[in-house]
């Protein structure tokens, strides 16, 4: 079961209240990214983390791969 992308309809980033973007790296697991505040939150067996704590800050160049 992957994570279901009918949950970014009503999940928002905690910090700015923003639109989530679901991205999967090739070399990690998926992810909801942030595109405001630059983080990416972690999704752990199919349950989106969506704590400022546990996310990841992204760097410009990370920033520009990920597609909307």
């Amino acid at each position: 079961m992957a994570f279901d992308k009918k949950l970014l309809e009503i999940i928002a980033c905690p910090v700015c209240k923003g639109t989530l973007i679901l991205d999967k790296p090739t070399d990690a697991n998926e992810r909801l990214v942030c595109r405001f505040d630059r983080l990416a939150y972690p999704i752990e067996q199919h349950i989106p983390v969506l704590l400022e704590t546990e996310a990841l800050v992204l760097s410009s160049e990370e920033l520009e791969k990920i597609t909307k």
